[in-house]
């Protein structure tokens, strides 16, 4: 299946449901499925052929979603850009993904666009209202063909361009949404999440999949948030946990009509168990669901069930592996497992893998006896202090139990002595001290696990998708302040 397909039934069927509501406006299927026609004319003008990748630097809007659909009927595919890049990282982005040198992208960042390429900056006017389309006709390769570009998160180091072929795309929406029934309603969802993440670009091919309707927030704002959801009705979202925190602590949060949201799945980034627990009280008829994955596995391939998320114990678990999905947990570099119970790297098998066999994830953690499984943080942020080797999410959980710390994130801190250092960048609702820290976590950790660069701000700094910018907090560190 060409992904561009996955409109045809609906927008032939019931042209008139409406598709995506966004802050211009709402689209009906017929008419984005005319706006993906008219984006594979303008981008077949300006040269584009097939097996070509095309840089997409945009918020979710209809220029961005109908690029996405449009380049892959003439059998190319869009390259999906974080738009809050400088123009020397989007051109090496182009160049590690080897797109052709030219983008799409709206007048909000057309500016930042120019300087990184050579060639056409197309836009609205190019691509949306090209009339004639009668000579598209959808090229149906083969499964293993591009149907779209992504990129890694880049938090630990530079982003890698992970190709996604038509085939593995279309098993994922097709296993997590039912096919277009014209009797069914849509159900009212809503994307907060990056257009270019994998949770924004392949959770609207699902939901267009399903012929269902998606309200799109094309920068997270927690009281914008909570309007639309009152607004529109909405039913289920996709949130990671900064965003899930920072609603819960809006001044408006009590006070909104959040009756409709019946589902909130949550990901991305580890979940601390206070504030899942917190979330389940204020929300007591919403199902919580944690999702786990990366995109190399297209998104989620374990979940802690509503159901799980009764037993006080599991929460902080990432749950099971989802059906289909087979999970190892192996000594790192290596394909040799670990006694069972014991902290190792997850590998992962699944038809939903973009490329094919095991999948090396660089998650380490840990499957109890029930299936279960833990995660301990990423391989790439073990701390290696002199030699003892342990993850930042160790440090973390203890912090999180002091009264007075209400985020942290726990790095490695390079140091010429001992390799590395434990830094503690810490959010504290009143005044701590270094000692302090120290003095709470002593009787909780091995002495070499204790923090010994701790640094007070007032946020944590996160990426664009709600993980936190592990550089950006060693960089804070590293100051002489620190």
């Amino acid at each position: 299946m060409n992904i561009a397909s996955l409109i045809d039934a609906p927008s032939s069927r019931d042209p008139g449901r409406t598709a995506l509501i966004l802050k211009d406006g709402d689209v009906t299927y017929g008419e984005l499925d005319a706006a993906a026609r008219s984006v594979a004319v303008g981008l077949r003008a300006h040269g584009v052929q097939p097996g070509d990748r095309v840089p997409v630097v945009e918020v979710g809007n209809l220029l961005s979603i109908a690029t996405m659909l449009g380049a892959a009927r003439i059998g190319a595919a869009a390259a999906l850009m974080n738009p809050a890049l400088r123009p020397q990282e989007i051109a090496a982005l182009i160049e590690t993904a080897g797109c052709r040198r030219m983008a799409v992208t709206g007048p909000a960042f057309a500016g930042m666009v120019s300087p990184a390429v050579d060639g056409n900056v197309l836009g609205a006017a190019e691509l949306l209202h090209n009339a004639d389309t009668s000579s598209v006709e959808t090229v149906v390769g083969a499964d293993e063909d591009d149907g779209l570009i992504l990129f890694t998160s880049g938090t630990t180091g530079l982003p890698k361009a992970i190709p996604i072929g038509h085939g593995v795309i279309s098993r994922r929406f097709m296993s997590y949404a039912p096919p277009f029934k014209p009797e069914n309603r849509p159900n009212i969802g809503m994307m907060s999440v990056p257009f270019f993440h994998v949770g924004g670009s392949l959770g609207q091919l699902t939901g267009l999949y399903g012929a269902n309707t998606s309200v799109i927030q094309e920068r997270f704002d927690a009281g914008e948030w909570l309007e639309l959801v009152a607004r529109y009705k909405v039913v289920s979202t996709f949130l990671v946990p900064t965003m899930l925190q920072r609603i819960l602590d809006h001044p408006n949060f009590a006070a909104a009509d959040l009756s409709s949201l019946a589902m909130v799945a949550y990901g991305a980034a580890a979940a601390p168990k206070e504030l899942v627990l917190r979330a389940m009280k204020a929300l007591p008829h919403v199902a919580f669901a944690n999702i786990f994955g990366q995109t190399e596995t297209l998104g989620a391939y374990t979940t802690l069930a509503p159901g799980d998320h009764g037993n006080v114990d599991l929460i902080g678990s990432v749950g099971k592996a989802l059906p289909g999905v087979e999970i190892r947990v192996v000594h790192p570099g290596t394909e040799d497992e670990v006694p069972p119970g014991e902290v190792g790297e997850l590998v992962v098998l699944s038809d939903q893998n973009v490329q094919p066999g095991w999948f090396h994830t660089g998650d380490l953690a840990r499957i109890d006896a029930e299936g279960y499984i833990f995660p301990s943080g990423r391989l790439s942020d073990t701390i290696n202090r002199g030699g003892e080797k342990f993850g930042p999410i160790e440090v973390e959980t203890v912090l999180r139990d002091h009264p007075s710390i209400v985020e942290v994130s726990v790095v490695a801190v390079p140091d010429s002595e001992m390799g590395e250092r434990v830094g503690a960048l810490i959010v504290a609702s009143e005044p701590l001290t270094d000692d302090d820290v120290r003095t709470f976590c002593a009787d909780r950790l091995a002495r070499f696990k204790l923090p010994e660069r701790i640094a007070f701000v007032s946020e944590i700094p996160h990426n664009e998708t709600g993980k936190v910018d592990r550089r950006a907090v060693v960089a804070l560190l590293r100051q002489p302040s620190a």
